[in-house]
C-alpha cells in the first residue's frame, strides 16, 4: 500500500480487516496525506479538510473494521449552522444545518420566494442522487453504466449529462445570489461551474440532507483514528519510506522499489497516490495499458488549487461562524484566473473567501484565542505556463492582500493576528507529491470528467487506485467509498 492519506488508511484497515497481510508506506513523517495537521504555540490547525459531509460512511468504514467511530476517538457533532455567505451586496445568509430549515431562511435573507426556489432545486438534486449514488458513486465505474441509465430515457433526461451545473441551476434559481450559492459547490470537486456537469448539483443535496458535521479536536483525529484501527489490526505502517518505483512482473504488479533500493514484494498495490504520479513516475512505459492510461489524463484538467493561511487569533470575533465564505464580486474572473481561461493561469485578484473558525478549546492553547484555516482558490504551480508560487515575495503579498479584503468584507483581525503561516499551492505539491498541488487531481470541467477519471482498478492486473485523484473523486466521504471500492473488488483473503 503506497501513501497513508484516508483513502490509504481506510484501504488498509479494511483489507487487513479481510484478512490481508498490509505494509503501508508513507513518504512523509505522519499519516494523513492532505487532511494535514500544522501546530504553531499550541495552536492545532487542520490543513486539508475542514467539514465532514454523508457521516453514515466513516461511521461504516469503522464499524467494518471492527469497531465505532466513537470508540475510536471520533465524535462527530452536527452543526446548528452550516454555513455563513456574505453575498457582494452586503446580505448575510446564515445557513442552517438541518434542511428544513433552510427555506425561511433563504426567504427571510434574500426575499420571500426563493426558499420555494432552492427547495425545487432540491427536489431536482434529490432524483439525480437516487438516480447516480449506487451506479457512479458505489461501484466500478464502466461505459455498461451509462448504457444501462441509457435505456431508461426519463433518468437520463434527469440527470441531464448534456447540460452544466450552472445550466441546470438557471432553471430553478433566478436570484444572482442563489446562483453564486450553487457554483460554490462545484469547487468541492476543484471545478468550473460553467462546465461541470449537472450531475454535481448531488453535492449541495447530499450536504444539506446529511449535514454539516465537525470532529471534536479537529479532523486530524480521523486520520490518527484510522492509524490507530491499522496498527489494531496488524498493519506494518512505515512513515518517512519514499516509494520510487511500482515493480511489475509478466504477469502483472510485483511490489515495490523503495528509494534506498530495498524491495517490497506484494501480489497487490494500492495506490493512495495522484494518478499523474503513479503512471507519469512509478510505473515504466513499457507495461501494457499504461500509454493509454497516460493519454487519458492528458485530456483531463487539473482540479484547481488552494492558497492558505493559518492564522492564530487573539480575541477572535464572538459571532464569528464556524463556516464562513465571503464571495467574490465576480465569480467568473475568479475561475478565469484559476484556470487560466483569457491568458495564463493567475492569482484571484479578489477571490472569494473561505474562513473556518472552529471554536473547540482543544484546539487552542487558551480562552479567547482562535485557530482560523482560510483558504482561497487558486491555480496549481506551475512555473513554465501559469503561476510561479515560489517568485520572491509573492506569497507574502497575496497574503496581505487577502487579510485587507477580509477586513473590507467585515472580519477585520489584522490586530489580532499572533501567528501567519502561508501554505502555497507549490507547498501542497511538495507536500502531498500531487503536481501543482491540485487538491482534487482531475477537475469534473465536462460531461466526460467521470469517466476520463482514472478508474480503481489499473491496466497492470493486482495495481489499484484509491484516494482523490481516482473514481469516484475527492472529499472525504467519497475518498472513503473509493477505499470500500478497491477493497471489495480485492476481496478476502483465500476467498
Amino acid at each position: 500500500m503506497i501513501g497513508a492519506g484516508v483513502g490509504g488508511l481506510a484501504a488498509a484497515a479494511r483489507l487487513a480487516a479481510q484478512g490481508h497481510t498490509v505494509t503501508l508506506v508513507e513518504q512523509a513523517a505522519r499519516v494523513g496525506g492532505k487532511l494535514g495537521l500544522e501546530t504553531v504555540d499550541g495552536f492545532a490547525f487542520d490543513t486539508g479538510p475542514s467539514l465532514v459531509t454523508m457521516p453514515d460512511e466513516l461511521r461504516e468504514l469503522f464499524s467494518a473494521t471492527g469497531s465505532s467511530a466513537s470508540d475510536a476517538g471520533v465524535t462527530l457533532t452536527r452543526l446548528p449552522i452550516a454555513c455563513r455567505y456574505t453575498f457582494p451586496d452586503g446580505v448575510t445568509l446564515d445557513l442552517p444545518g438541518e434542511v428544513e430549515q433552510i427555506p425561511a431562511a433563504l426567504d427571510a435573507a434574500l426575499g420571500q420566494g426563493r426558499g420555494a426556489q432552492w427547495t425545487r432545486f432540491l427536489e431536482r438534486s434529490r432524483r439525480i442522487w437516487d438516480l447516480t449514488e449506487t451506479p457512479f458513486l458505489r461501484s466500478p465505474i464502466s461505459m455498461s453504466t451509462m448504457v444501462r441509465l441509457a435505456r431508461k430515457p426519463g433518468d437520463v433526461r434527469a440527470v441531464a449529462p448534456w447540460q452544466s451545473l450552472r445550466g441546470v441551476g438557471s432553471k430553478y434559481l433566478d436570484d444572482p445570489r442563489l446562483r453564486m450559492l450553487l457554483d460554490r459547490y462545484a469547487t468541492y470537486t476543484g471545478s468550473d461551474p460553467r462546465t461541470a456537469p449537472a450531475a454535481l448539483v448531488t453535492v449541495p443535496y447530499a450536504e444539506q440532507a446529511f449535514g454539516s458535521w465537525y470532529i471534536d479536536g479537529g479532523l486530524y483525529r480521523l486520520a490518527q483514528a484510522l492509524a490507530d484501527r491499522c496498527a489494531t489490526l496488524g498493519v506494518e505502517l512505515r512513515l518517512n519510506t519514499r516509494v520510487d518505483e511500482i515493480t511489475c512482473g509478466a504477469d502483472g504488479v510485483a511490489g515495490v522499489r523503495l528509494d534506498d533500493g530495498s524491495m517490497i514484494d506484494a501480489e497487490t498495490v494500492v495506490a493512495n497516490a495522484d494518478a499523474h504520479q503513479v503512471y507519469d513516475n512509478l510505473l515504466g512505459r513499457r507495461h501494457r495499458g499504461v500509454a493509454a492510461a497516460r493519454r487519458r489524463l492528458r485530456r483531463t484538467t487539473r482540479s484547481l488549487s488552494g492558497f492558505v493561511l493559518l492564522l492564530a487569533v487573539d480575541d477572535p470575533p464572538a459571532d464569528q461562524a464556524h463556516h464562513h465564505v465571503m464571495f467574490t464580486e465576480d465569480y467568473d474572473a475568479e475561475f478565469d484566473s484559476v484556470f487560466g481561461r483569457r491568458g495564463r493561469a493567475r492569482p484571484v485578484e479578489r477571490p472569494t473567501i473561505y474562513i473556518s473558525a472552529p471554536t473547540d478549546p482543544a484546539i487552542v492553547p487558551g480562552p479567547d484565542t482562535g485557530a482560523w484555516f482560510v483558504l482561497v482558490n487558486a491555480p496549481p504551480h506551475d512555473p513554465d505556463n501559469g503561476t510561479d508560487w515560489d517568485a520572491p515575495g509573492l506569497s507574502e503579498r497575496y497574503a496581505d492582500s487577502i487579510v485587507e479584503q477580509m477586513a473590507e468584507r467585515g472580519v477585520d483581525i489584522r490586530s489580532r493576528i499572533r501567528h501567519r503561516r502561508i501554505i502555497s499551492p507549490a507547498d501542497l505539491e511538495r507536500r502531498t507529491m500531487t503536481p501543482g498541488g491540485s487538491i482534487y487531481g482531475t477537475s469534473s470541467n465536462s460531461a466526460t470528467a467521470a469517466f476520463l477519471r482514472p478508474s480503481n482498478r489499473s491496466p497492470v492486473p493486482g495495481l489499484y487506485l484509491v484516494g482523490g485523484s481516482s473514481h469516484p473523486g475527492g472529499g472525504l466521504p467519497l475518498v472513503i467509498m473509493s477505499a470500500k471500492i478497491v477493497a471489495d473488488m480485492i476481496g478476502h483473503a483465500g476467498a
